[in-house]
């Protein structure tokens, strides 16, 4: 199963402000810059439960009928009725094990920690980080401590009218 990694950050490397407030990225009604290509080639999602409950703040659940897995320990707040969500919790490797198991080819992994974790495990394969041009000084790192360090090939990157900067990066097995 292939895992991949489409995240924005602030140009000092937060995705999230300390209070896990996202208005410094950009809106969804921006310039296109991949994300709709990519949403088309994952079959799920696997996120953390802080990004679960952001993303229930927002105006409109915005997966559409992608499964998404939460990974909690916790229970989770219910899922809005068109949204397809599941409740999971484990080690990254036992998750894709099971993802596997049910036919999942190629899955699209959210939020800070749940990133984290599964970079760790080496089981990301694809990374597309996106900068928007803004220092927010504190909040959520997208990456953490690493045990070792982790290579990456530089595949692309792009810039945008908008002053995004999208690197595209594979993990070097």
């Amino acid at each position: 199963m292939k895992a991949s990694v489409f995240v924005g950050t602030s140009l000092d490397g937060f995705i999230a402000r300390a209070d896990g407030a996202l208005d410094f990225l950009p809106s969804g009604g921006g310039e296109p810059h991949g994300y709709n290509e990519f949403m088309a080639s994952v079959d799920a999602m696997v996120i953390g439960r802080k990004t679960y409950e952001t993303v229930l703040a927002f105006d409109a659940w915005p997966y559409g009928d992608k499964p998404v897995f939460v990974l909690s320990t916790h229970p989770l707040a219910p899922a809005p009725v068109e949204a397809v969500v599941e409740h999971m919790s484990g080690s990254p490797a036992d998750i894709v094990s099971r993802l596997v198991a049910r036919g999942v080819k190629h899955v699209y992994v959210d939020g800070g920690i749940t990133i984290q974790r599964f970079l760790q495990a080496g089981l990301i394969q694809r990374l597309i980080v996106t900068r928007v041009p803004v220092l927010i000084g504190t909040g959520t790192p997208l990456f953490g401590a690493v045990p070792r360090d982790i290579a990456l090939r530089h595949i692309a990157t792009r810039q945008y009218a908008s002053g995004l900067v999208q690197s595209e990066y594979e993990v070097v097995a």
